[in-house]
């Protein structure tokens, strides 16, 4: 089964700001991370697709999965 493309919070390539990706395609622009961050989460759970956000630098800084996800994390019992 083909996966869903990812949401991505990424700092604004082209100026200020930071912006949301699905696809590698702009899908919204925000002047603070906050909102970004809201932004993509809100777009990542209607899409039941994974959440990667991105530090200043470009790095991953966490990712969140709002879909059905094929490697859950296992629970450990003490």
């Amino acid at each position: 089964m083909p996966r869903k493309p990812e949401v991505h919070t990424v700092p604004n390539p082209n100026g200020s700001g930071w912006v949301n990706e699905v696809g590698g395609r702009e899908v919204s622009r925000h002047f603070r991370k906050d909102t970004a961050t809201d932004a993509g989460r809100r777009i990542a759970i209607h899409k039941q697709s994974e959440h990667v956000i991105h530090n200043l630098d470009g790095k991953i800084g966490r990712k969140n999965s709002y879909g059905n996800d094929p490697c859950p994390p296992k629970d450990k019992d003490n």
